[in-house]
């Protein structure tokens, strides 16, 4: 018989580990994924949206339910909370745009089932990026896929690249550029979107700027 905690369904997977949990994260694939995050994180800032990373997400009250753990999951319209998984439709709903970091074990799946997972969920833009040096899925150079969400439908439909390899992101407000082991995401006049820190240090740099302007040594202040 499940167990409920706080009348919640007590999902077997959120206590023992899935097949990717197993998986060990290289180096490349943990950086990304931070990177990406403490970007999006900025970007909607002052914003009400929660950005999560490798949540368990869940469709039915089934306790043995296999769920769907996306690398990078963005729920717009929802404050962050500490929740120890996300059911969708009762903890709040589907995301609008989830990524995956793909790996030699992972791509397969990443590139062949999970858009159809994602659209039954009722994601409306799914990425999926392989970060390493070559690409892991096969033959073909390309590192960055996109899907979204057909209108109407629970089926996605994937996005051609342009000639430079970018996606534009309707839900980001953002065009998302390979760049080797990174992801970046750019606005539509072409300026990198920035994490905080960097967003920091780029107004430091121009105030600096201004007091040199003026012959006032900065590191003087």
């Amino acid at each position: 018989m499940a167990k409920h905690v706080e009348h919640e369904v007590a999902y077997y997977y959120d206590f023992h580990p899935t097949e990717e949990d197993l998986m060990g994260e290289t180096s490349v694939h943990a950086a990304l994924v931070h990177y990406l995050v403490e970007v999006l994180n900025w970007l909607f800032s002052g914003q009400v949206c929660a950005v999560y990373e490798n949540l368990n997400f869940y469709q039915t009250p089934n306790p043995r339910e296999y769920p769907l753990a996306p690398d990078i999951a963005v729920i717009k319209g929802i404050h962050f909370r500490h929740v120890r998984s996300w059911r969708v439709g009762k903890t709040g709903p589907a995301p609008q745009v989830v990524f995956e970091i793909a790996s030699e074990e992972t791509w397969k799946k990443d590139l062949h089932e999970k858009p159809m997972q994602y659209a039954l969920m009722g994601v409306e833009e799914y990425f999926a990026y392989d970060p390493n040096d070559p690409p892991a899925w096969g033959a073909t150079p390309q590192r960055l896929f996109g899907w979204q969400l057909e209108k109407g439908k629970r089926a996605m439909s994937e996005l051609p690249v342009d000639a430079s390899g970018r996606l534009w992101s309707p839900s980001l407000d953002s065009f998302l550029v390979p760049e080797r082991e990174l992801l970046r995401l750019y606005d539509r006049n072409g300026q990198r979107r920035l994490t905080e820190a960097e967003a920091e240090a780029q107004r430091a740099e121009v105030l600096a700027e201004r007091l040199r302007s003026l012959g006032v040594d900065p590191d003087q202040v």
